[in-house]
């Protein structure tokens, strides 16, 4: 499967593109900024855009949505518990002194146990609240992928000092949903490096003890 991961937006939000190489379907996860270098890849590797999935509605990766929406005709998924937070787009873009991009609307409601097929290829999603209440994780089993937002990093989690977030909850989600992948599992976090869950499980100072 092809697959290309684009730091977007100021805050280098990772932005993936998906996509099959029998029936060029894609999707996008994630497309917070960069829509035009996000559509040059979709046009290079001539993929159909059929999905975009917004793993949680803070405006790094949320932000260029509707831009995307627009260009692809594909629907949005997002879970529907940050439906809150994606009303605060103009709060949000007051923190980070950008504009305010344009509101998208959210076509499919994302929640646990959806799968979404690009090709052949299954993509799991997770519900994985505690960055935000409504944070999702996808999980593609037949790559070995996990594309975890802003939920799991490298070394780190998410950051739950912003509206929405929980710290204990977080902890639950990683635990509960991310850990028991098997531990070759390659993360795709919504920032940085990617990493494994068994790297994760050895040297991750916020899981000890969740083992």
């Amino acid at each position: 499967m092809i697959h290309e991961i684009l730091p977007v937006g100021p805050l280098q939000c990772n932005c993936s593109i998906f996509g099959d190489e029998q029936t060029r379907e894609g999707l996008v996860v994630d497309p917070g900024d960069d829509i035009a270098k996000i559509l040059a890849i979709v046009e290079r590797h001539n993929l159909k855009v059929k999905a975009i999935v917004i793993t949680h509605a803070h405006i790094d990766h949320i932000g260029g949505a509707q831009k995307l929406k627009l260009a692809t005709g594909a629907p949005v998924y997002m879970n529907l518990n940050d439906t809150e937070l994606q009303a605060m787009l103009d709060i949000q873009a007051a923190w980070i002194g950008m504009r305010e991009p344009e509101a998208v609307n959210i076509d499919v409601p994302a929640r646990e146990g959806h799968r979404l097929l690009v090709g052949a290829t299954e993509f799991h999603v997770l519900d994985t609240p505690g960055h935000t209440q409504g944070s999702i994780s996808l999980w593609i089993p037949s790559e070995g992928k996990l594309v975890a937002g802003d939920t799991l990093f490298r070394d780190s989690i998410g950051r739950t000092d912003l509206p929405g977030g929980d710290g204990e909850q977080i902890l639950r989600s990683i635990h509960e949903k991310l850990l028991p992948l098997p531990e070759e599992t390659l993360v795709i976090p919504g920032h940085g490096d990617t990493t494994t869950i068994g790297r994760e499980k050895q040297f991750n100072y916020f899981l000890q003890g969740l083992r």
